[in-house]
């Protein structure tokens, strides 16, 4: 140990920087599931935590999600990019998932719907909620799955 470490000079080292989404979480959890600040003050924010498809390891997602009915839906838009989230492959192959949502948390099946009737209802449903995943749409040439989580009970 050198004499400027921290734990021989008494002095504290600085905190680490919070990451946006540290902070991002830190206000969603204080507002009830809904940012009070930033692009997405006021909307739906759900954490979702999935095991990698690969490497069996747990991530965690913040996603904006819509309702339907009893479940949420949320879309692997990626923001319009040209390829799905890793999240997409991750709850492809290991559909259980936890989620916390408005200061709950609670294990969900995830269901990926990447085509047919019931993706597209789900998605009108979804860009209704939440209108700028029509931009999502339009920046990418790809179908962007949609995905339906079912309180495991």
């Amino acid at each position: 140990m050198s004499s400027s470490d921290s734990t021989t000079s008494g002095v504290a080292e600085p905190a680490a920087p919070v990451s946006w989404e540290e902070t991002l979480i830190a206000d969603v959890r204080a507002h009830g599931g809904r940012p009070s600040r930033g692009p997405l003050a006021g909307h739906p924010i759900l954490l979702m935590w999935s095991r990698g498809a690969k490497s069996g390891v747990e991530r965690r997602a913040i996603l904006t999600y819509s309702q339907d009915g009893e479940d949420l839906v949320v879309a692997g838009s990626a923001s319009g990019a040209d390829h799905d989230p890793a999240w997409i492959t991750n709850v492809g192959k290991q559909p259980r998932v936890r989620l916390e949502v408005a200061g709950e948390t609670f294990d969900a099946t995830a269901t990926v719907e990447a085509s047919g009737a019931e993706r597209d209802r789900l998605w009108r449903a979804h860009v209704a909620a939440l209108p700028w995943f029509g931009d999502y749409e339009q920046k990418t040439s790809r179908v962007i799955p949609v995905v339906r989580l079912h309180r495991a009970g």
